[in-house]
């Protein structure tokens, strides 16, 4: 006899409407519009024939009967996502993925990957760069580096990297322009930013740090400016002479030391998150290429730490 299912993609969408308290953030966590989400969660209440919501002017609010369905659900899909996640993971015995920020990847964990292959040549590593957060079931994903403060719930959260910020710019353009006397002086250069790929809010900008450097500017700099997607595109226009950057250490620290960046002035600002090496509660033990991989980067940035 068949199995009588209600429509699975509307139960995904009611887990995610009642774990975030609203259909907007559970449209944003399924990459669907809020009016898609409320359509499918429409459809799941017309085949179990109850209310599951309550629609209020400026929100929504479970029901009794929504809130004794979302406990059953999450269970379902709990079970679900471990018993999946076993499986592909003992169909790729010698693989670990690892998810981190693009500029993260370019710009710290991709020069130290030769490392880890010397040591380990029989591992396979899949790296994903991506920000939003981590899917660890659907991408198959062993370990996630993200910057934030936390918390990262149903994961294991270790930190990793602390940052600090600093202004970079390329040896030769410093060399033209003469040493700065004061870091007021960089006000009269070509200001770099970086704006979208941490979507994190107090990251330290240009503003923070000449706040911290007793120099007070309007939040809206009235300066030439340049902004870029991502931290790796505002260092490589550094490196291009384009302007001076604000630069987290942990990610221009090699260029740094390679010559191709330089110091603009020496005051470094601690920001205020850091980057933390996540994992999923739900998984078993830890297979050994992802124990060996968890065991290499935190030395890695203990080395990193030292160095810097």
């Amino acid at each position: 006899m068949a199995r009588q299912l209600p429509p699975m993609l509307s139960v995904r969408a009611f887990e995610a409407a009642a774990r975030h308290g609203g259909f907007a953030k559970a449209a944003a966590e399924l990459f669907v519009s809020p009016g898609a989400v409320a359509h499918q969660v429409r459809q799941l209440e017309e085949w179990l024939g109850v209310e599951l919501f309550a629609r209020l002017p400026r929100s929504v609010e479970l029901t009794d009967a929504g809130r004794a369905y979302r406990a059953s659900v999450e269970q379902v899909l709990e079970d679900l996502e471990r018993a999946s996640a076993e499986l592909r993971r003992h169909a790729d015995d010698n693989e670990v993925t690892v998810t981190a920020m693009p500029s993260f990847v370019t710009r710290w964990l991709m020069p130290r990957l030769g490392q880890f292959r010397a040591i380990n040549p029989q591992i396979e590593v899949r790296v994903l760069a991506s920000v939003p957060p981590a899917e660890f079931v659907r991408d198959r994903v062993d370990v996630a580096i993200r910057l934030g403060a936390g918390p990262y719930p149903g994961l294991t959260a270790e930190p990793l990297l602390d940052e600090h910020f600093f202004p970079v710019a390329a040896p030769a353009l410093l060399a033209e322009h003469g040493a700065f006397a004061s870091p007021r002086d960089l006000l009269g250069m070509v200001l770099l930013h970086d704006e979208f790929e941490t979507r994190i809010p107090e990251q330290i900008d240009w503003v923070r740090w000449f706040k911290a450097q007793g120099v007070l500017v309007p939040k809206r700099l009235q300066i030439p400016r340049l902004r870029f997607s991502h931290s790796y595109l505002t260092l490589d226009a550094a490196a291009s002479k384009q302007g001076v950057a604000m630069a987290s250490d942990v990610l221009a620290s090699d260029a740094v030391g390679q010559g191709l960046l330089a110091m603009a002035w020496p005051g470094a600002v601690a920001g205020p998150y850091r980057y933390h090496l996540l994992q999923n509660k739900l998984s078993s033990a830890p297979r050994r290429p992802v124990q060996c991989f968890v065991e290499w980067v935190r030395g890695a940035a203990y080395d990193f730490r030292r160095a810097n």
